[in-house]
């Protein structure tokens, strides 16, 4: 018999990330749960468990160097390798968010985890992820982060709070360069958009489920080995940049 796919899905414990880890989990995968806090960590793993699912807690703090590291560590003791990383874990940094009026510590606050959190995550992961037969790399982001919908005409994407949607424009722009530097090798990375999705990041205002946000980034997860690399998708397709 194979060995499994192993994934890590970052900020796993619950929302969006939960149902990620729920839905490669269904597939027979082993499935890190990447979260900072302990008590749900531990209830989604007894959870993803109890439906069947090979899941695992890993303590993760995407903000903290030496909790990546951990992680790292811990995965390779616990599972062997890595091939599949789900970069999940964001903050919204609250409502009102005018680009006149935003605190600069908001903004700080919202790189340092939805990009450079994603950086730390995920350098720390590639040395298990290189040696993967078929290796994939999916950040979530959002449509609402893309320069191409926000000045075309006609186009209205509501109050986007602005710390919040520029962080995700500069989650788009690092993971285009992750591509460019890593195109010499088989690792697909792409950028997934969950859409308007009811979550408490937005005091579940969205229109869409958890497992509705989450099917684009199992469908990523997933792509056979001649799959997309370097692109921009959500469930109706490919979202401009």
């Amino acid at each position: 018999m194979s060995e499994p796919t192993i994934a890590l899905v970052t900020g796993a414990n619950k929302g969006i990330g939960y149902e990620i880890a729920a839905g490669l989990g269904a597939l027979g995968w082993r499935i890190g749960v990447g979260a900072r806090d302990q008590q749900r960590r531990d209830t989604a793993v007894e959870k993803l468990r109890a439906a069947g699912t090979d899941a695992f807690g890993v303590p993760l703090d995407v903000d903290d160097d030496a909790s990546v590291v951990a992680a790292a560590q811990l995965i390779a003791d616990h599972a062997g390798g890595l091939d599949v990383l789900v970069n999940n874990a964001a903050i919204t940094g609250g409502i009102p968010q005018t680009p006149t009026t935003v605190d600069p510590a908001t903004v700080r606050a919202l790189v340092e985890t939805n990009v450079i959190g994603v950086i730390r995550v995920t350098n720390a992961m590639l040395p298990m992820l290189r040696g993967s037969a078929s290796p994939r790399i999916v950040n979530m982001s959002s449509s609402v982060g893309s320069l191409a919908l926000q000045t075309t005409p006609g186009i209205d994407m509501g109050p986007v709070p602005a710390a919040y949607l520029a962080s995700k424009t500069f989650l788009n722009a690092v993971t285009i360069q992750y591509v460019k530097e890593l195109s010499d090798t088989n690792i697909l990375i792409n950028s997934g958009c969950p859409g308007f999705t009811a979550t408490d990041l937005n005091g579940f205002r969205g229109v869409r489920t958890p497992q509705q946000g989450a099917a684009i980034a199992i469908h990523l997860a997933t792509l056979p080995d001649d799959g997309p690399t370097g692109g921009f998708f959500d469930d109706a397709g490919t979202v401009p940049w």
